[in-house]
């Protein structure tokens, strides 16, 4: 299946309450579609350093910040292909690379069992990103449902929704079951805009209307903050 390999796009996230919600999916039937997939379950495997250097650099909100992660679109099996993805943000701007390969192939190349199996421009910037960290390990498996919806003019502006966000730091495996701690209530979700340039007008009106405002929320930086650091400090206290 052909799928994209380069973002780069601005990405703004917003939190909202499920009415909230319902009233930006009222607005956008005219202007968006639910894409093919309809609602999904998307398994993510944050990487970092053993000492979590990437999402402590992350969550200071630098002008430039970067992560790893194989995602995958469904339980997977050795065989089953999922994504590996380099994602930068410099000045507000996201900058994603990604290329397939096969669960077994992908989590050996980045735990640094095996070389990569595929030889493109993408794979040798990973290979750069994983040399210069030295050794990055699996650090927590974040899932979410996702509904992603797709501008009806062609344009590439999208809206994703995502809820039921779980962390866990065991079982961090693609091919597992979905569970862990939820890093959200029940009744709120994120929702994300993602676009090249400017904000639809009707969506403009949208947000001003429903007084919904742009907040700064990183999955894997709010599972460090809210699970992640106290359990190193508690460690850390009786150690």
């Amino acid at each position: 299946m052909k799928y994209q390999a380069v973002f780069t796009r601005y990405e703004l996230k917003y939190l909202l309450t499920i009415e909230q919600k319902k009233q930006i999916t009222d607005a956008m039937a005219p202007y968006m579609a639910l894409d093919a997939f309809g609602r999904t379950t998307i398994r993510n495997i944050y990487f970092d350093t053993s000492s979590y250097r990437l999402v402590r650099h992350s969550i200071e909100r630098p002008a430039y910040k970067e992560k790893l992660r194989i995602r995958s679109y469904d339980r997977a099996a050795p065989d089953s292909t999922v994504f590996v993805e380099l994602k930068k943000k410099y000045r507000q701007v996201v900058y994603k690379r990604r290329i397939s390969l096969s669960e077994e192939d992908a989590m050996g190349w980045v735990c640094g069992e095996r070389d990569c199996p595929v030889s493109s421009q993408i794979s040798e910037e990973i290979d750069y990103f994983l040399d210069y960290y030295r050794r990055l390990y699996p650090a927590v498996f974040l899932s979410y449902e996702r509904e992603a919806f797709y501008s009806r003019d062609g344009s590439d502006f999208r809206i994703t929704f995502d809820d039921h966000i779980l962390c866990r730091q065991e079982d961090l495996s693609l091919r597992s079951e979905v569970y862990g701690t939820p890093l959200l209530p029940e009744d709120m979700a994120l929702m994300e805009i993602k676009c090249s340039g400017g904000i639809p007008l009707w969506m403009t009106h949208v947000l001003t209307e429903n007084q919904i405002y742009k907040t700064s929320f990183s999955k894997y930086g709010t599972a460090y903050q809210n699970i992640i650091f106290p359990q190193l400090k508690e460690v850390a206290c009786y150690a």
